[in-house]
């Protein structure tokens, strides 16, 4: 759990603000969102796949975008 010390004449949103960035980078909102509700087994896998796909797709975009641009570079 994050800890956050309020300095001495230090604004109540500045400390909040902290708190949140370190909860973020705990990863602690990522946790609760994913737990406020069930999630069955199969549309966990179903969402799994289309992340997978997403990224493959992502992936093949970039792949082809970096060999136009040595194309280019060539002429």
């Amino acid at each position: 759990m994050p800890l956050v010390r309020v300095k001495e004449n230090e604004p109540f949103e500045k400390a909040l603000k902290r708190f949140k960035r370190q909860c973020e980078k705990a990863g602690i909102m990522s946790d609760v969102r994913k737990h406020q509700r069930y999630e069955k087994p199969s549309e966990r896998k179903k969402r799994k796949i289309a992340t997978a796909k997403r990224k493959a797709i992502l992936r093949v975009r970039k792949a082809e975008a970096k060999a136009r641009q040595s194309r280019r570079r060539r002429r």
